[in-house]
């Protein structure tokens, strides 16, 4: 019986959920370096839209129409708010410069967690990242 190098099958969480198969990747599941209350969040603050999910940045993306609008890395969410919206979206308490690589991502910021504590301001950048995205093209 053959089984590819680094497999761990894991237990679920709970009974209701299959198990997570990890292969040393970064995985949706126990070992995922992300908030999964604040990933349930902001499914909740988007409601019925219809929104992808992709593992992104050593996080969770959540897309609409193909393009990143909002997203979660370690703590913080990361919000595409576009060109215009970048200045003021700073001086929102808690935004700060999205800096991968050490230089700041024009139209992205970080919002550090006492800045979406409250659902209102998480819907602010739910919303804040759908208004930018939706002015783009599909992919």
């Amino acid at each position: 019986d053959w089984t590819p190098a680094g497999f761990r099958p894991q237990e679920p969480a709970d009974s209701l959920r299959a198990p997570v198969v990890s292969f040393g990747l970064l995985t949706r599941g126990p070992n995922m370096a992300i908030d999964e209350g604040l990933a349930e969040r902001i499914r909740e603050a988007l409601g019925p839209a219809r929104t992808t999910e992709r593992k992104m940045f050593g996080g969770l993306a959540f897309m609409e129409r193909g393009h990143m609008f909002i997203g979660i890395s370690k703590e913080a969410l990361m919000v595409r708010v576009g060109p215009a919206a970048y200045s003021t979206s700073l001086e929102r308490p808690h935004a700060r410069e999205m800096d991968f690589t050490g230089r700041p991502m024009k139209g992205y910021v970080f919002v550090d967690p006492p800045g979406f504590e409250s659902d209102a301001d998480l819907a602010h950048w739910v919303q804040a990242g759908l208004s930018f995205v939706a002015s783009l093209p599909a992919k």
